[in-house]
């Protein structure tokens, strides 16, 4: 894959850069300001870019916005958002879209990288990527919606759809069969009311609902 990297701490930003060229993937520029980050996004046109939220030199939203910006250009351009805190406005802004191929993963997870690369091939191929911690704190902030129809084991179900694990690996974490993975899925599908016709988007669909319900 060809990889952008945005990040304004030069250990971390060339840690990641040499990860992910001993995995076998180009990194094909880095930016360490939030200036930076737009115009290499829109040059170099990645199959991912890898983006901070708070850069330099305010340090508040740069990675986001650019990323937000960058995606008015690039249709679906597949952003994986690193941040030091779970940060509910900007993961639910990113989300908001409902756009494919979005991951936000709190920087502690980048430390295991096997994760990290997993996820990275998650949102580059188009699905979602969502740090566990950050999938509890907008849960616990969603009321009043269709999602309260849901059973524990539904949610429980939507939760790890929500951090872009398959039906195999959802039936081995809660030690159940792919059957009923596949039936409690269906039952959620219909309970957010979305048709067979959107089978090829449904997946991404009730994750976004998920996680923008409020």
């Amino acid at each position: 894959m060809r990889v952008v990297i945005a990040e304004d701490n030069a250990l971390l930003r060339e840690g990641m850069v040499l990860l992910l060229s001993s995995a076998g993937h180009e990194v094909v520029a880095v930016a360490g300001s939030g200036p930076e980050v737009l115009p290499a996004l829109l040059e170099h046109r990645p199959d991912v870019a890898v983006l901070d939220v708070r850069m330099p030199p305010g340090f508040r939203d740069e990675g986001l916005r650019a990323a937000l910006a960058a995606r008015k250009e690039i249709p679906d351009l597949p952003v994986l958002v690193l941040s030091q805190y779970v940060e509910e406005t900007y993961a639910a802004e990113l989300l908001g879209g409902g756009a494919n191929g979005v991951g936000y993963l709190l920087k502690d997870r980048v430390g295991r990288v096997d994760e990290f690369l997993d996820a990275l091939e998650r949102v580059a191929a188009g699905g979602t990527a969502l740090d566990p911690e950050v999938v509890t704190e907008l849960m616990t902030r969603r009321r009043d919606d269709p999602l309260d129809s849901l059973t524990p084991r539904e949610r429980e179900v939507l939760h790890l759809m929500a951090e872009g694990r398959d039906n195999a690996t959802i039936a081995k974490t809660l030690v159940v069969s792919d059957r009923a993975v596949s039936k409690h899925i269906g039952n959620v599908f219909a309970k957010l009311s979305l048709p067979p016709s959107d089978s090829g988007h449904r997946r991404v669909l009730a994750v976004l609902a998920y996680l923008n319900k409020g």
